[in-house]
């Protein structure tokens, strides 16, 4: 049977408001999710009954310890449907995995070589790319967006060639909420004879992805924005791809045999996993799926476009709001936007008086805001475990905002 929202929302420890003793309304889940009961247990029972060091012993503890590790691999290839587990790479999130990458790839890139990205990248899959440039020579092609906040896919089309070693896309803006057209940008790259890499960071709670179909070569995601625990992240990488890279870290749990004057390393995914790592949030990273994948992707999709949609049309109903969201039916339930002549850390602090939890800034996102004209905004994001009540009250709020600055009604 179906669950209700109101039942979803039990699993929520934070949104218990009787438990918490205030008004919860979170309106922040593009920076991190709230995490189920069930997350919360997986990292309580690891660590009280199940503690052991993985790959490290042929005692109880070590082999529960790795059955939870590699459990979650298994886990994590399904849900990405990937071709092997030896693809699925535990890191401690996304920009690591990023790094991780972009440091593997610093033999690959020569003087003049091009790294595509679009204006609408989180600083991680920025920064990255700007060392890579500086250590190479390589240089950086950006996209930039239409009038709807779009990527401009002629653009793409026009200024991809052969020198184009590496296109980094995300998958969602955490700003505009523009979800690009993945699937066509990979195939376009691939025929110029480049690698993608996708940032999934702000989609994977919300759609289901499959790897094998969209044909990605690279692709991260931090588990802290699907439920599960801060400390985890994912990147899948084709194994032809990855047995082709150096390591990124070295240490124990790497190695295959270590010599005094040498050593050598594990195939993948092994080789990119060194030293001990963080098993009780890899453990709420199997629950977190396992929590999705219960709801059903079709539904927590239906959940998110009805909110997503009657708070962006109310939203243009005030005139002293200013939106910067896309109209496109695809979208990330995101949406960034101004109250005329307000600060939006003001209009945040506001908010977070009656309860409710937005983000004010920008978003790890500056050359994008740069590129809006704007110095930062406000940021609304939902998730599946939100209400219309929820959304209602939050306008209701907004529109009080500048009464309560002096800034008129």
């Amino acid at each position: 049977m179906t669950k209700t929202v109101l039942d979803i929302r039990k699993d929520f420890p934070y949104l218990n408001e009787e438990k918490v003793g205030k008004k919860v309304i979170y309106l922040d889940n593009a920076a991190t999710s709230q995490k189920p009961q069930a997350v919360v247990d997986a990292i309580t029972n690891y660590y009280s009954y199940q503690n052991g060091s993985p790959h490290r012993g042929s005692h109880y503890l070590s082999m529960s310890a790795t059955d939870i590790y590699e459990g979650t691999r298994k886990k994590v290839k399904s849900f990405l449907n990937a071709k092997r587990t030896t693809e699925i790479i535990f890191t401690k999130n996304a920009s690591e995995a990023l790094n991780l990458v972009g440091y593997c790839y610093l033999n690959k890139l020569e003087k003049d070589d091009e790294i595509m990205l679009s204006i609408m990248e989180h600083h991680s899959n920025l920064c990255t790319w700007q060392f890579l440039k500086e250590k190479t020579g390589a240089k950086l092609n950006y996209i930039y967006l239409d009038d709807n906040y779009q990527l401009d896919m002629k653009s793409f089309e026009d200024k991809i060639s052969d020198k184009v070693k590496l296109v980094c896309i995300t998958a969602a803006s955490n700003v505009v909420a523009t979800m690009p057209d993945i699937k066509k940008i990979i195939e376009i790259a691939h025929k110029n004879g480049a690698k993608v890499l996708v940032d999934a960071s702000q989609i994977v709670a919300h759609k289901k992805l499959d790897v094998q179909e969209l044909d990605v070569d690279f692709l991260v995601f931090s588990g802290h924005k699907m439920l599960s625990a801060m400390g985890v992240g994912v990147l899948y990488g084709k194994f032809d791809l990855l047995k082709e890279m150096d390591p990124f870290l070295y240490g124990g749990d790497m190695i295959e045999y270590v010599y005094e004057d040498y050593s050598t390393y594990l195939l993948p995914a092994g080789r990119f996993e060194a030293g001990t790592q963080n098993v009780g949030a890899v453990a709420s990273l199997g629950a977190a799926i396992d929590y999705l994948e219960e709801l059903g992707f079709d539904y927590i999709e239906k959940l998110e476009k009805e909110l997503m949609d009657f708070a962006f049309e109310e939203m243009k109903k005030i005139d002293f709001i200013k939106t910067y969201t896309t109209t496109e039916e695809n979208r990330c339930p995101v949406i960034a936007f101004n109250v005329e002549d307000a600060h939006p850390h003001d209009v945040s602090s506001i908010l977070d008086s009656f309860g409710i939890a937005i983000r004010s800034g920008h978003h790890c996102a500056e050359p994008l805001h740069r590129y809006l004209k704007e110095n930062a905004t406000c940021r609304v994001s939902f998730s599946f475990y939100n209400t219309k009540e929820e959304v209602e009250y939050f306008i209701e709020k907004l529109k009080e905002v500048r009464r309560i600055l002096h800034l008129g009604h």
